[in-house]
């Protein structure tokens, strides 16, 4: 069997020199075609059918399985393997009549089993679709534009606002994928291959195969051209699968924050990142920084002599640590009636959740050893705020969901209050508001529950809630109605 991480190394666009023909299994192909072979007069373009082309998923071969040399047929979408003679592909074409293919990796387009090369700029949007590019003043536009593109089949769709299938159970996987697309600096990073392709790993290292996945899922979701009004994840989440040692799965339900966690430090390792606050765009983008307060209480079954002995020497701590996201803990809320006046529902203001932070607030931490209490100061803000509500508790016996609703506003959440009094601090954040840009929701049951989100479209102002392939359109004020889990928030910049 092929090694699975050379299966999901990078796509690369250069036209590699294949060794000679494996002979009867069809592996590779000869030299490349000289000039007179090349034609622009096919007769069979028009038997292409693009209904049925669909570039997410692997690139194996059909028949052999085999990821070389892998060209797909452009009237049934099938894979197959080689061109030449007594490859799967030449035999494909001469059984089922079928006569245009396109290599996957070279993007060039043959007549099989003629075995010339067809040069035809009505075959230009099929290579649009397998390998979107940017050029950098497009990328620049996409928050300007509320244009709608159309797909093939005339569904209308908005770049950047598609569905994600869910294979089996990876709507944990989809939301953040779906919530990380539309963060601007990490959108625009992405979507220019130049900025990740030509970095040096260690030999065997597979993280590569993230950032290169991750970049080909955000090209096709913002791709106006594509084919369909939706994009499937599968290449995406097998570079998960296997970078992961198979800890996050496409077929077990999963845990969005701890996903999110391990994704963006993955990225952060596979882009070269270092400890250093920018060293990398997921560092640049989401890093922040607080003091934590420290100080050991005694233990229960220590005797009272012994307890004030330890609480006369017990020293208090300071560290200084980076964060990615900010933890808020649902407390016992207080309950308010409904209009039916019969059931309760918890509520709580997010800002009684973001005390927290006030460097006044102190909270016990137990572990197996000892107890500590600690209080949190934040000393530098990251340009994007992603907050985690912890809504699940787990005991000894089964995962306990606290289904309180938080009140949050989608617009002007001020940190103004929340952040360090020490005047350098302030010095440097002159702006400590932020807006809302997505908002993961977890709706049911703690094993049994499904997961959306709702996205700010910034081009449109529009608000939609996105769950797997079903995209619609929702009032920013249904929003906060909702059972909010992770939270992604922008800072004002005027």
């Amino acid at each position: 069997m092929d090694d699975p991480s050379a299966q999901l190394s990078g796509v690369k666009r250069k036209d590699p020199v294949s060794p000679p023909s494996s002979g009867n299994n069809g592996a590779l192909d000869t030299d490349p075609l000289p000039s007179k072979q090349k034609r622009r007069d096919c007769p069979y373009l028009d038997t292409i059918n693009r209904n049925v082309l669909d570039f997410d998923f692997e690139k194996l071969c059909s028949v052999s399985l085999s990821h070389l040399n892998v060209y797909a047929c452009l009237v049934c979408g099938k894979y197959f393997q080689g061109k030449g003679k007594n490859t799967h592909a030449y035999d494909h074409s001469v059984q089922a009549y079928h006569h245009v293919f396109l290599n996957l990796h070279t993007l060039k387009f043959y007549c099989l089993p003629d075995n010339y090369e067809i040069i035809d700029s009505s075959l230009d949007d099929i290579k649009f679709v397998l390998d979107p590019t940017y050029p950098v003043a497009s990328v620049g536009d996409l928050d300007l534009t509320s244009r709608l593109s159309r797909a093939y089949d005339s569904t209308t769709y908005v770049p950047g606002v598609v569905g994600l299938n869910n294979i089996k159970a990876n709507d944990y996987c989809n939301v953040v994928l779906q919530a990380l697309v539309k963060i601007p600096p990490l959108r625009d990073f992405f979507l220019r291959e130049v900025n990740y392709t030509t970095l040096k790993r260690p030999p065997g290292d597979i993280l590569s195969s993230l950032t290169q996945r991750f970049g080909e899922l955000t090209r096709k979701m913002w791709n106006p051209r594509n084919f369909k009004a939706h994009v499937s994840p599968h290449e995406m989440l097998q570079a998960v699968v296997l970078c992961s040692r198979k800890k996050f799965q496409i077929t077990e339900q999963g845990d969005p924050i701890t996903f999110l966690s391990w994704f963006l430090n993955s990225l952060h390792v596979a882009l070269n990142g270092n400890k250093k606050p920018e060293s990398s765009i997921i560092y640049k983008t989401f890093q922040g920084e607080m003091k934590v307060y420290s100080r050991k209480l005694p233990a229960q079954d220590m005797e009272e002599e012994e307890k004030r002995r330890f609480m006369q020497t017990a020293e208090a701590t300071v560290d200084h640590l980076p964060f990615l996201y900010l933890t808020l803990d649902l407390p016992t809320a207080p309950l308010y009636k409904d209009e039916v006046d019969q059931n309760f529902i918890p509520q709580v203001p997010m800002y009684n959740l973001l005390t927290k932070f006030n460097c006044s607030q102190e909270k016990e931490y137990k572990t197996f050893k000892d107890s500590t209490m600690k209080r949190f100061e934040l000393t530098r803000l990251p340009p994007y705020l992603i907050m985690f509500v912890k809504r699940f508790t787990l005991n000894r016996f089964f995962i306990e969901k606290n289904n309180t609703i938080v009140n949050f506003p989608v617009k002007g959440v001020d940190l103004e209050e929340f952040l360090s009094h020490d005047p350098e601090v302030r010095a440097r954040h002159p702006r400590t508001t932020y807006d809302l840009i997505a908002n993961i929701v977890h709706d049911g049951d703690p094993n049994k529950g499904t997961y959306r989100v709702h996205c700010l479209h910034k081009g449109s102002g529009k608000w939609y809630e996105m769950q797997d392939l079903h995209v619609t359109d929702i009032l920013p004020q249904m929003i906060a109605l909702s059972e909010c889990y992770i939270q992604f928030y922008e800072l004002r910049k005027a």
